[in-house]
């Protein structure tokens, strides 16, 4: 991208720094409003790993009853 000079007018320069120094502000919020969502989001996956692996666990004692029940052991 090709660089121009931007020309402002005296009076408007401080205005002007003001504005940029806002969106830096704004920006640096958004970055940590985002972080702030990656962190949530990772809490989330590892809960629904923990979830999962739980399902997962009561499944297969349910099997496990549920077979133990339906052929019993012979004597």
């Amino acid at each position: 991208m090709e660089r121009m000079p931007v020309f402002v007018k005296v009076e408007e320069y401080a205005h002007v720094l003001a504005i940029v120094k806002n969106i830096r502000k704004k920006l640096e919020e958004a970055k940590v409003t985002l972080t702030r969502i990656n962190e949530l989001k990772n809490e989330e996956d590892h809960q629904l790993e923990v979830w999962h692996n739980n399902v997962a666990e009561i499944e297969k004692k349910i099997d496990f009853v549920d077979h133990s029940l339906s052929e019993p052991e012979q004597f």
